[in-house]
């Protein structure tokens, strides 16, 4: 009797249906989430570089932006490039490591570019003159180190590719590196005690970035060394972040200051 009240029971039948389909829907939806989270680690580095790119192009001025930062970063992900040769880790963190490198290399053209227009008449820097390491003013020279970088470290690594330890220590030097990303903004900032040219934007993205892939190494059951850095980064990004606020106040507070002296 009770098989039959529920078979002809209308509401019953229409649940039954819904959870039906919803379990029919679920190795989908954990596709969808999955293709997603790996979309977003492959082109979601490139995202903070955006809006600085932006305003740099827009007010021709990067003095702003530390062009360290993108030596930082072309290092950490060529030397995570070859990491992979002796752990093959997730493809998309390969990917995102040649999307990054070519996404600095862009950063590094629009500075060059600024920087010559401003001062037109500079004198040429050779990229054998230890004295203006990074502060070369032609952007082939970026690309000349780049690729005997690339070069050296391709063979080294080839020549100890079955060394673990070297292995190991390639991969956290890579990574470690990557994890003082912002400390040449930090350190821009701090020896400017302002922030202004800096894009905000870009910390922010940079922190919810960092955070997002923290977590997803954690999910994923990624190599240590790449939680710990990962973990490092939030930590840098939060210091930059707060000079934001710190150097603002002081900004404001001098401008209520020259203010109250004029009156």
């Amino acid at each position: 009797m009770a098989d039959n009240k529920m078979a002809n029971d209308p509401q019953s039948n229409e649940e039954s249906h819904w959870n039906g389909s919803l379990v029919l829907l679920v190795p989908y939806l954990k596709e969808l989430v999955t293709y997603i989270s790996v979309s977003a680690m492959i082109f979601g580095g490139v995202v903070p570089y955006i809006p600085q790119y932006r305003k740099i192009r827009k007010t021709r001025d990067c003095e702003g932006f530390s062009v360290y930062v993108c030596l930082v970063l072309l290092v950490a992900n060529i030397l995570r490039i070859f990491f992979w040769f002796g752990v093959h880790y997730e493809l998309p963190l390969l990917i995102q490591s040649l999307i990054m490198t070519v996404t600095m290399l862009v950063m590094m053209h629009i500075c060059v570019t600024v920087k010559k227009e401003s001062a037109p008449t500079t004198i040429h820097r050779s990229i054998w003159d230890i004295n203006y390491f990074w502060k070369w003013t032609d952007f082939r020279e970026y690309l000349i180190f780049t690729g005997l970088f690339s070069l050296v470290g391709f063979i080294i690594t080839l020549l100890l590719i079955n060394v673990s330890v070297f292995v190991e220590l390639l991969g956290f030097a890579s990574l470690f590196t990557e994890a003082m990303l912002g400390l040449p903004q930090f350190w821009r900032n701090y020896k400017h005690k302002s922030t202004e040219g800096m894009s905000i934007q870009m910390v922010l993205f940079w922190l919810s970035g960092d955070t997002f892939k923290t977590i997803y190494f954690i999910m994923r059951g990624a190599p240590v060394q790449f939680v710990v850095c990962g973990s490092l980064q939030v930590m840098v990004d939060i210091a930059i972040l707060s000079q934001v606020v710190v150097y603002r106040k002081k900004r404001q507070h001098f401008i209520s200051a020259s203010l109250s002296i004029k009156s």
